[in-house]
């Protein structure tokens, strides 16, 4: 598991999924940040921020997937272009 991009139906609302790499060896854990892209390269509004064990996460991105959300490209971060 690397990094994971979530997107609700409405394509507003994003879920990043990335593991926290200081406790995956001894105690796998995931960050999964929760906010969304702005408009005119203004900076992603980040509404909180999970730090989960690796199986809540997994179970987290399962629920998403069947109520509706879906992959998308990463919508903030330095890969992203403004």
């Amino acid at each position: 598991m690397g990094e994971g991009w979530l997107i609700d139906r409405d394509r507003r609302w994003v879920c990043r999924f990335h593991r926290d790499e200081r406790a995956w060896s001894l105690d796998p854990k995931v960050f999964v940040d929760h906010g969304r892209g702005m408009p005119n390269g203004e900076p992603a509004l980040l509404k909180r921020r999970e730090h989960l064990p690796k199986d809540e996460a997994s179970k987290l991105w399962t629920r998403l997937i069947k109520s509706g959300w879906s992959l998308t490209e990463p919508v903030w971060g330095a890969d992203v272009e403004p």
